[in-house]
């Protein structure tokens, strides 16, 4: 495969030019005819000598692929599907189109796998850090069963709720935790410039301080004396607990008390449980059988302490058992949900009544998020003013103190 440089006039007789990679210049021209451009003169480019030192530079400005991007990419692969355009030149297309270099490279080593022979799923296999397993196996799914233009569709209205319920998440905490920062940074200042003042006219007293202002003074003074430590300490710490987290058992732990914190512990159990609803469901309408169907969600409910009760579920239903009772034994499901799986397994209707129950969590889980800020408020005024008593009693108490000295003095 080369790398052919073009130019051309589009629908509206603009002249137009670019670069594309292609087998021959027929493949550039059945490109460029895919996308509405007329083909004037295509030539294989050659690359300046300059490029390749400058490379490192690009590489390192280059912005990575987030989740927005393999949404747009599959609302696009949905629409070209439907349209009936082959997929080397939907792919051929979408690399002439994209602005992101880290997509132009990623559409590029699918197309050139794609001339190889390989399936689509195998293909993006090869970024498996990009899509995911639980996208890939849903390909192989459509691939298999002739359904990708409705796996698509799906996929698209899958990740649209990840990214709807991560950004709602974000807007619920971001005053919380601007809150709390802004109160971290008050006690630095205030312990190393407020107070060290005061602790100077404190020491012209003579005499035995509150118990209060004695704290802030020791606590002031061991921040001064110690902060490399503590700042150290704190790096520290923040580099084990990550790395801890990031060992199956760290991670384990973590989810499952996630599930179990005040008031958030609620709305992560509901997101992930609409989660594994709604991926369940996907998997099973598009014909994966059970088993596999659960074994590649555990993988995407983003929570290993649930991702090891669904293996359960898969364990129980290979012995022979049923789903209904599967999902009893996991001790996650509500007896609403578990009473809507019997129905469906009896009916057959297991599909509808998944994305049912995908629903309901989703609107509990944005009901939930909606008062998070509220639930998280008067903890934050609490905080508040714990922190201003102890520090207005702290400073205020000896100056009172001296002031009820003096006017017994004076009477």
């Amino acid at each position: 495969m080369a790398v052919y440089a073009w130019r051309g006039r589009n629908a509206r007789g603009e002249a137009v030019q670019g670069q594309l990679d292609a087998m021959s210049e027929g493949g550039v021209a059945d490109q460029l005819m895919s996308i509405g451009v007329a083909p004037i003169h295509i030539a294989i480019a050659v690359a300046p000598a300059e490029a390749n030192a400058d490379n490192w530079l690009a590489r390192l400005n280059r912005k990575p692929l987030v989740l927005e991007d393999i949404l747009v990419f599959s609302r696009q692969m949905y629409t070209l599907n439907k349209a009936g355009v082959p997929i080397l030149r939907a792919f051929a297309g979408l690399q002439a189109s994209a602005t992101k270099p880290a997509m132009v490279e990623l559409l590029k080593d699918i197309r050139s796998s794609l001339d190889q022979g390989r399936e689509l799923s195998a293909a993006m296999a090869r970024h498996i850090d990009v899509f995911g397993a639980f996208y890939i196996s849903m390909i192989k799914v459509g691939e298999m069963t002739g359904r990708l233009t409705e796996v698509f569709l799906r996929l698209n209205e899958h990740m649209e709720f990840e990214r709807d319920v991560r950004e709602r998440i974000k807007q619920a905490m971001r005053y919380p935790i601007f809150v709390m920062i802004a109160m971290a940074i008050a006690v630095v200042i205030l312990n190393i410039f407020v107070i060290p003042v005061f602790a100077k006219v404190f020491a012209g007293f003579n005499s035995e301080l509150p118990i209060i202002t004695r704290g802030l003074l020791a606590f002031s003074s061991w921040m001064l004396a110690w902060w490399p430590l503590l700042i150290a300490g704190v790096i520290g710490a923040t580099v084990v607990i990550r790395g801890y987290l990031r060992t199956p058992q760290g991670r384990y732990r973590w989810d499952a008390r996630k599930l179990k914190l005040p008031i958030v512990g609620d709305i992560v159990l509901k997101a992930t449980l609409a989660r594994f609803a709604r991926s369940f469901a996907l998997s099973s309408q598009s014909g994966v059988p059970l088993v596999q169907a659960l074994t590649v969600v555990a993988q995407t409910v983003d929570n290993a302490f649930i991702g090891s009760r669904i293996e359960q579920m898969r364990d129980g239903i290979e012995r022979g058992e049923s789903i209904s009772r599967c999902a009893a034994a996991t001790g996650v499901f509500t007896p609403v949900v578990l009473q809507m799986i019997s129905v469906g397994e009896e009916t057959g209707e297991l599909d509808s009544l998944l994305f049912e129950i995908a629903d309901m969590y989703e609107r509990e889980t944005d009901y939930s998020i909606k008062g998070l800020s509220a639930a998280i408020e008067p903890i934050l005024l609490a905080l508040i003013g714990v922190l201003v008593l102890l520090l207005a009693l702290g400073v205020f108490l000896p100056l009172w103190n001296l002031g009820q000295a003096a006017m017994g003095k004076g009477g």
